[in-house]
C-alpha cells in the first residue's frame, strides 16, 4: 500500500508533518495535540455529531469540525480561543440536556470525557431540564442494559452495531427527535457482543451489573469461593489502574483477587487447553469422516447465538467442545471438588471475563452438570476493577502471587486465546502433533506464501485483518482455514459457504474486533492501537512459556488420565445447540 504524502500544518503556532488524507483531529492526536471530541471514535464512521471538536482555521469564516475537516498543505490551526471556548461551552450545555447524569453508577465513572470537558469550560451540566428523565430503560438478555435518558445520539451504538450485522439498535423518530431504540424486527435479536458498551461515550450502555451480587458469597463462611480469570484479562485490567496499554499484569491481579476473599484463584487459560484438545480431536474426526464440514469454534457465545438466531442451516458446523470457562468451572465442581473431597454444592464459581456475553453463556440450561451450572457468576474486567476500588485495592501496588493449582498453571496455546486467531493456532498446533504423529518441530512461524508446510506460516492467522486466510500442510493433507475478526465479517464467509460448501475445514469466528481482548466487558476507551498492545503481549507470555502445546500441559495429561474418561469428556466438554427465537 502506498504511503499517504507528507504535508506540512500549523497547530497552535507549532509547526507538523502530517498524512495528506488525515482529518486535523487525527493529525493533532497523532503529534500529541489534544482536541476534545465526543462521539469521534476511530473505528466508526465520522458523524460531526457532538460538535466539541471545533476549531478555527486562518482564512476561513466559522468554526469546523476538526473530525471531518481534512488538512491541507500550509493550512494554519487554532484549537482553543475564547471564541471557540464559547462554542464548546453552548453545545456542551445541549449535550447535558439529553443526558441524564448518574454518575456513580457510570463505566467512565473513574474517566469521564463529559466531567472533564464541564469542568474545563465551566459548563453548568444542570442549566436546562434533562428532557430525558423519564426515558425508559433497555434491558437485553442477561447481559447489557440501556438506559436512553443517558443517551446523547451520537450514533455510535447504532453503527457499530450495524457492522456487526446484527441491526438489532436503530435510530427511530419518536416525540420529534430521532431517538436510539431496539428494534421491534423479531427477525433481528441483540447477540450480547456489547461493542455497544465499548463505543457509547456517555455511559448509557452497561454490563448487566454482578459485582455487588458477588459480596454475599465471599462473606458467607459456608461457601468456597473460587475465582477464574480469562486470558485476556491480564493484558487488560492494568489499564483502569492507570498502567500502559497491554502491560502484563498475571501475578498482580491474583494479588488483588486473594485480597478480596477468594478461597482459590484458577486460570481460564488451562480451560483453553482442554477446549484446544477436545476441538483438536473434533476436527480430525470430521476430517476423517468429511462430515459437518468446515467446523466452527464455539468458545464465543456471541457468536454461537448469532448462528442459532441467524442461520440456523449452520449449527451442525459449530464444534459441540465447550468453552474454556465452562469447562474449567465443570472441573472445578467435579474433578477438584472430588480430589478436594469438598461438596460441590458448596463451591461458588465466579468468572472474570472480558466479554458482557458470557453472562448469557451461563446461563444455558444444557451446559449443566448433574443439575449444577458449571459457572455462578461472570464479573467483567470493569466490574473487577471497580470491585477492587471499592475495597481500596490498588492493582499496581499489590504484592504478585501465583494461581493456584491444579488448574492454575496454563500453555502458551492456552493464554493466546485471548487474540483473535489465537484458537485455530492453538487447535492447529495440537492438530499437527496427532496427525503427524511427531513434536511440532517449531512453533515460531514465518510467513509463506501458498500451501504452508509443518505449520510454517501459521502467523497468518495473527492480527487485526479482518478475514485472514491459509492452506495448512501436514504431512500429505492440506486444511484450508479461515479466521475471523469481527462478526460483521462472518456473514461474508457464510455466504461464500452457501456457494461453496467445500471453501474452507476450519473456521474461527470471535464477535468483538481483536478477540476477546476488544470484547464488550473490556476497559474504555478501545481502539485499534489498544487491542494490537493487549494481543502483543499475549503473544510474548506465550512465547517466553517453557509448555507451548496444549497437549504436553502436565497438569491437563493428569486430569485425562486420572478423571476424563470417555463418558466424563461428553459431560463436562462438550454440548449441543439449537435454533433461536428472539429473546
Amino acid at each position: 500500500m502506498k504511503k499517504a504524502q507528507q504535508i506540512k500544518i500549523t497547530i497552535n503556532k507549532k509547526k507538523i508533518k502530517a498524512g495528506e488524507n488525515q482529518t486535523i483531529l487525527e493529525a493533532a492526536e497523532e503529534n500529541g495535540i489534544e482536541i476534545p471530541s465526543l462521539c469521534y471514535h476511530s473505528d466508526l464512521k465520522i458523524k460531526s455529531n457532538c460538535r466539541v471538536c471545533l476549531v478555527e482555521i486562518k482564512g476561513r469564516k466559522g468554526l469546523h469540525p476538526s473530525c471531518s475537516t481534512k488538512i491541507e498543505s500550509g493550512m494554519e490551526i487554532i484549537t482553543e480561543s475564547p471564541k471557540i471556548s464559547r462554542a464548546r461551552k453552548i453545545n456542551l450545555e445541549l449535550v447535558f440536556a439529553q443526558h441524564r447524569e448518574e454518575c456513580d453508577d457510570c463505566i467512565w465513572n473513574f474517566d469521564c470525557q463529559l466531567l472533564a470537558l464541564a469542568k474545563k469550560y465551566k459548563v453548568k451540566i444542570d442549566r436546562f431540564i434533562d428532557r430525558k428523565k423519564d426515558y425508559p430503560v433497555y434491558k437485553f438478555g442477561p447481559s447489557i442494559e440501556f438506559d436512553s435518558s443517558k443517551c446523547i445520539n451520537c450514533g455510535n451504538c447504532v453503527e457499530v452495531c450495524q457492522n456487526q450485522g446484527v441491526n438489532f439498535l436503530e435510530a427511530r423518530k419518536q416525540n420529534n427527535f430521532l431517538e436510539v431504540v431496539p428494534t421491534k424486527d423479531k427477525n433481528k435479536d441483540c447477540i450480547y457482543c456489547g461493542q455497544c458498551i465499548v463505543h457509547c461515550p456517555s455511559g448509557a450502555f452497561e454490563a448487566v451489573g454482578e459485582f455487588e451480587k458477588v459480596s454475599e458469597p465471599l462473606r458467607n463462611k459456608n461457601k468456597i469461593v473460587v475465582f477464574q480469570f480469562a486470558p485476556a484479562i491480564r493484558t487488560s485490567i492494568g489499564e483502569e489502574f492507570g498502567l500502559p496499554f497491554g502491560e502484563i499484569v498475571t501475578e498482580k491481579l491474583i494479588g488483588a483477587i486473594k485480597k478480596l476473599g477468594a478461597d482459590k484463584i484458577f486460570d481460564v487459560s488451562v480451560g483453553a487447553d482442554f477446549t484446544t484438545i477436545e476441538e483438536a480431536d473434533e476436527l480430525i474426526e470430521r476430517l476423517g469422516n468429511r462430515k459437518n464440514l468446515p467446523m466452527f469454534t464455539s468458545c464465543c457465545p456471541s457468536w454461537v447465538k448469532f448462528i442459532e438466531f441467524n442461520y440456523p442451516e449452520f449449527i451442525p458446523n459449530l464444534a459441540t467442545t465447550r468453552s474454556p470457562q465452562i469447562i474449567l468451572g465443570g472441573l472445578i465442581k467435579t474433578y477438584w471438588a472430588k480430589k478436594e473431597n469438598i461438596d460441590p454444592k458448596k463451591i461458588i464459581v465466579i468468572s472474570v471475563m472480558p466479554c458482557v456475553a458470557k453472562k448469557f453463556e451461563i446461563q444455558r440450561k444444557e451446559l449443566k452438570i448433574n443439575e449444577m451450572k458449571p459457572v455462578d457468576y461472570v464479573l467483567t474486567t470493569r466490574e473487577l476493577a471497580y470491585l477492587f476500588i471499592k475495597h481500596k485495592i490498588d492493582l499496581k501496588k499489590v504484592k504478585p502471587e501465583k494461581a493456584d493449582n491444579p488448574l492454575g498453571i496454563p500453555s502458551g496455546a492456552g493464554v493466546i486465546y485471548g487474540a483473535s486467531g489465537g484458537v485455530m493456532e492453538s487447535a492447529l498446533r495440537t492438530v499437527y502433533a496427532k496427525l503427524a504423529k511427531k513434536r511440532l518441530p517449531k512453533i515460531e512461524f514465518t510467513p509463506l506464501n501458498g500451501c504452508q508446510t509443518n505449520l510454517t506460516g501459521l502467523k497468518k492467522v495473527r492480527g487485526m485483518d479482518e478475514v485472514k486466510k491459509a492452506n495448512i500442510k501436514i504431512d500429505d493433507r492440506i486444511i484450508k482455514i479461515a479466521v475471523v475478526n469481527g462478526l460483521g465479517n462472518a456473514k461474508k464467509i457464510l455466504e461464500e459457504l452457501k456457494e461453496n460448501p467445500k471453501k474452507y475445514d476450519a473456521v474461527e469466528v470471535m464477535a468483538c474486533p481483536g478477540g476477546c481482548i476488544g470484547g464488550g466487558g473490556q476497559p474504555v476507551p478501545a481502539d485499534n492501537e489498544i487491542r494490537k498492545e493487549r494481543a502483543s503481549r499475549l503473544y510474548q507470555i506465550d512465547t517466553k512459556n517453557k509448555i507451548r502445546l496444549a497437549h504436553e500441559n502436565p497438569i491437563v495429561k493428569k486430569v485425562y488420565r486420572e478423571f476424563l474418561n470417555k463418558k466424563n469428556r461428553r459431560l463436562i466438554c462438550h454440548t449441543k445447540y439449537n435454533a433461536k427465537r428472539k429473546s
